[in-house]
């Protein structure tokens, strides 16, 4: 008689994706773009360096897979705050308050990412998108639209240069500067 060899089958181990993100944000909070390791990341999530493979590939897929995540919940905070208006001049009005918001915590997360970003093109791409569609629907030939556009380029202007610590700003400086950006969007009316 032959005898057969059975597998065990049981229920596949899964990896929670969000803890392992919250890992990778945890690591670049403490350490930039150098703590942020396949290995490291591993280690802060508790699981393997195959885990986290599994979930994201690479590196490369880590990052974007947080980036996505950032930008999946800035948007719906952006979303939360149009109030189901769909123009594009009131998205901006919106993005404005959210990142007025923000966080300077959050910032040097993001920025952190941003540079890690620059040589690679393939993500850079992605957020060069992200960009282009918060300016979408705007209408060039209409001065309320341009002045939204210079309004949005002010509000990343300022976000950035707070986010690099290249403007060192106080909480005071931060709010007036989103005064006058308001202001200027507020002339949309």
């Amino acid at each position: 008689m032959e005898t057969k060899r059975l597998r065990k089958i049981g229920r596949p181990r899964s990896v929670d994706r969000n803890r392992v993100l919250d890992a990778a944000e945890h690591l670049l909070t403490e350490g930039g773009t150098e703590a942020l390791t396949m290995d490291n990341v591993a280690r802060v999530a508790g699981i393997t360096k195959g885990g986290v493979q599994y979930c994201f590939g690479n590196k490369d897929g880590l990052v974007r897979a947080i980036i996505n995540r950032w930008g999946r919940v800035f948007d719906a905070k952006v979303r939360a705050l149009q109030k189901h208006a769909e123009d594009p001049v009131s998205h901006i009005g919106a993005h404005i308050q959210v990142t007025r918001e923000s966080e300077e915590t959050d910032d040097s997360r993001f920025s952190a990412m941003i540079a890690s970003l620059v040589p690679n093109s393939d993500q850079l791409e992605e957020t060069r998108k992200w960009y282009a569609s918060q300016l979408s629907g705007l209408d060039m030939s209409q001065r309320r639209d341009r002045l939204a556009r210079l309004a949005f380029i002010a509000c990343e202007g300022t976000f950035l240069l707070r986010s690099f610590k290249l403007l060192n700003l106080t909480d005071t400086q931060w709010q007036e500067i989103f005064d006058d950006i308001e202001e200027l969007n507020g002339e949309l009316d």
